[in-house]
């Protein structure tokens, strides 16, 4: 077959970038497989193909698959444990091994054999990715893609599950290495038409033509049975669809499991070649769905009885389970973290970001910058920011006694900018919190870049507030999101109510809602000295919870409320505070510390930067914020949206009466 034969070979030019893909993507992933498991040829091809050969936007699908994985709990199956082997039987969802005309595989849901009641997303999710893992081991698969029919013959609306559609379109359109050619929506009953807007947002984002959306409309269709023969040849087709090809699903997951187990003989034996892991350390790529904190981990293990059996290691992410991933990261990070720092605190009062940068850009020229840039060119930029191994070490954070106070076991503390605690009953190991000194414009110290506090740690969260003097908390999370902790509720949420950790009370004297953000205020009273001060709690809730917010202005309005609360904090301990014009500094913390925490400090220096000399250079911001908070800004898209909140605050001020930034995401289309 001509389009097969097309298919196994690639090009020296694709040789050429597909090496270049490992190299980048063996230093994004932080040494987490470390030499034990390469990241092999194969795996890498699955997701050039997947976005043409285009590095950055094969990088992104890399980092999307991973979050997905993780959030779904496919980081690695057993097709033989009860749950996962009943679901692969039932036929529900099988590939064929035959192809259409232009060599696309064929998959297909029958969604009358989908009982939602009886099994979880998870376990659906695992049948999917499982028999999709194995179809793109076929590098024709992966060149001339998938076409997925979804059959809705004989369903009933019992049958249909909303939110698994969503996770399922998500999967395919942005979050795993396969091109999806054609969607087919076959005997679509009348009640489908309401819920079909998914599949038309779908559409629009991830199946559109780059020329136009009617051609896009050219890859999504409803039809009946008779029509699916002029989309896919009758003799590929299967006779429940009017088809003369007689399907097998036994001997496909025949073929499945065989390829399976040979594929975890071959990963045995490349871990037993491995060469001893490098020192060297580099950023993990993974960010918002970072590995669950420790004290939840166990808790979630026990309740979740679908839990993933671990046999089955996926294509192109670590090969551990969550718990195995856990320990495993925690022994490694002990042994790659850097020992050795360039970098030590500087001895006198000067912030790193002092406004004499010559390399800063005009509003004007800051707009030009990014019309050539372009998204892609700003996610190329950021991906340098997250090659750089860190320029510091975290000896502190990985002590024994310290490694239960870590949020999370790959988010360390530098040990050249940590916060120390006053020593408590001369314990050494008391003086630790998860939290750093990060500059402000002109302000040495103006942050704290902090985790969200663990209740083991809100006893030291306090402590430290009451030390620093700190007035302004600012929180970018919810306690919760996705239905995972991401945050101790540390303070007291309702008013006039009281929470006690250590020597401190806190009590809740009122609180204001705003669309976008709660603004409690606290009284923090140390029970050993009997006095009091003033903390304002400032916590943003819309920031979503996938990606970042699709307008700056709400962000905006509160970092504006936040300095208003500084200064008048200020004015009300008058000359108590001896420091800084601007104030004690304002702690600022997410879930990691450093994602959400990294934006929000690099908004205010810019903004602060661009008031006060007119000019912008947020590579420079970001590069200094990241030596005093290792890793902070922790996605691509966190740093993109710094530079176009930056010119929603020039505009919302009349700094620009308008902007043009045209061609602006025209690299950035995810269509295959």
């Amino acid at each position: 077959m001509q389009a097969s034969e097309m298919a196994e070979v690639l090009t020296d030019a694709e040789e050429e970038v597909v090496k270049e893909f490992v190299g980048i993507v063996k230093e994004l992933q932080l040494h987490k497989n470390g030499d034990k498991k390469a990241w092999n040829k194969s795996t890498a091809v699955k997701f050039m193909m997947a976005r043409k050969f285009d590095i950055c936007r094969a990088v992104t699908l890399f980092e999307a698959h991973e979050v997905m994985r993780r959030r779904e709990g496919l980081i690695r199956f057993d097709p033989t444990c009860d749950a996962l082997r009943t679901e692969l039987e039932t036929g529900k969802f099988t590939i064929l091994p035959v192809r259409d005309s232009s060599g696309a595989a064929i998959a297909i849901f029958t969604a009358h054999r989908h009982f939602p009641l009886e099994t979880s997303h998870r376990t659906t999710l695992q049948g999917v990715i499982y028999q999709l893992d194995i179809a793109l081991e076929s590098l024709e698969t992966q060149r001339c893609g998938i076409i997925f029919i979804y059959n809705m013959t004989a369903s009933k609306y019992s049958n249909f599950d909303y939110e698994l559609s969503q996770k399922m379109l998500n999967l395919l359109k942005g979050g795993y290495p396969a091109r999806l050619k054609k969607v087919l929506i076959v005997a679509a009953p009348l009640w489908f038409k309401a819920s079909f807007k998914i599949f038309q947002l779908f559409l629009r984002e991830k199946l559109r033509d780059r020329q136009t959306e009617e051609a896009a409309a050219q890859k999504l269709f409803m039809v009946n049975a008779s029509q699916l023969s002029q989309h896919i040849p009758i003799s590929s087709l299967p006779e429940e669809l009017g088809g003369t090809f007689q399907v097998d699903h036994k001997a496909w997951l025949q073929h499945c499991l065989k390829s399976t187990i040979n594929r975890c003989m071959e990963e045995i034996t490349a871990e037993s070649l491995a060469v001893t892991p490098s020192s060297e350390v580099l950023e993990k790529h993974c960010c918002e769905d970072r590995e669950k904190e420790v004290e939840v981990l166990k808790e979630d293990a026990e309740k979740d009885s679908d839990e993933p059996c671990p046999l089955t290691p996926e294509s192109g992410v670590t090969d551990f389970t969550e718990e195995e991933l856990e320990e495993e990261e925690l022994l490694d990070k002990q042994e790659h973290l850097s020992s050795t720092s360039s970098l030590s605190m500087n001895e006198d009062n000067a912030s790193v970001h002092s406004g004499d940068n010559t390399r800063g850009m005009t509003l004007e020229k800051f707009i030009e910058y990014l019309r050539t840039k372009g998204r892609k060119g700003l996610y190329q930029q950021y991906a340098e920011f997250k090659g750089t191994p860190p320029d510091g070490t975290f000896e502190t954070s990985k002590l024994k006694a310290n490694q239960p106070k870590n949020r999370y076991t790959d988010v360390l503390c530098y040990d050249h900018s940590r916060v120390k605690l006053p020593v408590v009953n001369d314990d050494p190991d008391s003086d630790y919190i998860n939290a750093n000194y990060v500059d402000g414009y002109k302000q040495k110290n103006a942050f704290i870049s902090t985790q969200g506090p663990l209740p083991r740690t809100f006893g030291d969260f306090w402590h430290m507030i009451w030390d620093q003097e700190t007035h302004v908390i600012v929180m970018t999370t919810k306690t919760t999101e996705r239905g995972r902790v991401k945050c101790g509720q540390y303070w007291p949420a309702d008013e006039n109510t009281v929470q006690a950790y250590d020597d401190f009370e806190i009590y809740n004297s009122g609180v204001e809602y705003f669309a976008d953000y709660i603004v409690s205020n606290l009284i923090l009273t140390n029970k050993k000295q009997n006095t009091s001060q003033e903390v304002c709690h400032m916590q943003f809730i819309s920031w979503p919870d996938f990606g970042v917010p699709h307008s700056a202005l709400a962000m905006l309005d509160f970092r504006d409320k936040v300095r208003r609360n500084q200064k008048e904090a200020l004015q009300r301990i008058g000359d108590h505070w001896q420091g800084h014009p601007m104030g004690p500094a304002i702690v600022v913390h997410c879930s990691a510390g450093i994602g959400r925490t990294g934006t929000f400090i690099t908004l205010d220096v810019c903004i602060n930067q661009l008031q006060d000399i007119g000019t912008i250079d947020i590579v420079k911001t970001v590069e200094k914020i990241r030596a005093q908070r290792a890793f902070s800004i922790q996605m691509p898209d966190q740093y993109v949206f710094c530079h176009l909140a930056l010119l929603e605050f020039a505009l919302s001020r009349g700094l620009l009466e308008d902007v043009d930034l045209s061609g602006f995401n025209d690299d950035d289309s995810e269509s295959e």
